[in-house]
């Protein structure tokens, strides 16, 4: 499981496991990491962890978020990142690949939506929840809660490319089509674990395939992605055979291959 280390002047605070879908950090008490500091913004950054990948994100906050020493927004985690919020540094822990496996093999081609227009293959998924107890140097976090168990993929693309991987016999396979702008009638089927759709620096989600189905999760932007009309919140959404999915002003159907 990767994990942030914390530390202010070189003292090392404490370590945070990354086993929720969304990590927040800031002033405000009701972040996951709550740093008590004037550099700090209410709600200051977060970071979503998708499988062996995290994504860091800077919420617009008024001082900014280093990473390296370099200014970011969005930033793909690597190991040993560090991450400077005010005078305080997070240091990233990325989990080991499974053996075989390299750290991005498991994603799923990416279908990017540039509303009204669709356009690439690109790519960016899941865990669970928690409440706030103190700790040294002005900072709380709170407490993790165990992650639900999630089946990674098989083993790695051999040279000569085989069939394409099936999902768990328990998971049927499943596809989105496009709905409406001009990828009208266009299909992806869900084949790996991670699907990212969306419009990158708008509104990004990814779609999962667990043991018990498929999930839709937000993962970027300020407006949640639309199931059947009801907007979603941070946490993962089951989809059903049907589903109508809005986002980055484009609709698509989720349905399963029967």
């Amino acid at each position: 499981m990767a994990k942030l280390i914390l530390s202010l002047e070189g003292s090392v605070i404490r370590e945070i496991a990354l086993d929720k879908e969304r990590v927040t950090i800031g002033r405000k008490p009701q972040n996951d990491v709550q740093i008590e500091n004037l550099a700090v913004s209410g709600e200051h950054a977060c970071i979503v962890t998708i499988l062996n990948d995290s994504f860091l994100e800077d919420l617009g906050s008024t001082n900014g978020t280093l990473v390296n020493g370099n200014p970011i927004k969005k930033h793909i985690l690597q190991n040993n990142d560090v991450i400077e919020i005010g005078k305080y540094k997070l240091k990233y822990i990325g989990e080991a690949p499974a053996a075989g496996q390299t750290p991005t093999e498991d994603f799923e081609k990416t279908m990017v939506m540039r509303a009204p227009k669709v356009a690439s293959p690109r790519a960016f998924g899941d865990t669970q929840g928690a409440s706030a107890q103190s700790s040294p140097g002005g900072v709380m976090t709170s407490p993790p809660k165990p992650a639900a168990p999630t089946t990674l993929a098989g083993p790695a693309h051999a040279a000569a490319a085989p069939p394409p991987p099936r999902p768990a016999q328990d998971v049927l396979l499943a596809a989105i089509q496009i709905l409406t702008g001009p990828g009208v009638g266009k299909e992806l089927e869900l084949v790996k674990n991670l699907t990212t759709l969306g419009k990158p620096g708008v509104q990004v989600a990814v779609i999962t395939r667990r043991p018990q189905g498929y999930f839709i999760t937000h993962v970027e932007g300020a407006i949640f992605p639309v199931v059947n009309g009801k907007t979603l919140d941070s946490q993962a959404h089951p989809l059903n055979d049907h589903d109508v999915i809005e986002l980055a002003g484009v609709k698509m159907e989720f349905f399963l291959k029967k």
